[in-house]
């Protein structure tokens, strides 16, 4: 068991290492684009900004380091885990 804290990823803090656990338990709600994008269980992220007036999170993830915008609110449907 770690000491690690659970997110939302809407909530997570910037400049962090977190990674993926799963999604919401209504996640059958959630927009397929959030899977699509490769925003996968397991995957490790970082969040780099957040556009002013709870605009979209730009996140770094995966080994490739792909860089995305992602709607606060799709960000409410991921569970995550801060690694640091």
């Amino acid at each position: 068991m770690t000491n690690n804290h659970l997110y939302k990823l809407s909530n997570f803090p910037k400049n962090k290492l977190g990674k993926i656990l799963g999604y919401k338990d209504d996640h059958l709600e959630m927009p397929n684009k959030i899977i699509e994008m490769g925003l996968l269980p397991d995957t490790i992220f970082k969040i780099l900004y957040q556009a002013p007036f709870n605009g979209p999170l730009y996140i770094e993830f995966g080994q490739e380091k792909s860089r995305i915008a992602l709607r606060k609110e799709e960000g409410e449907y991921i569970i995550v885990e801060d690694l640091e």
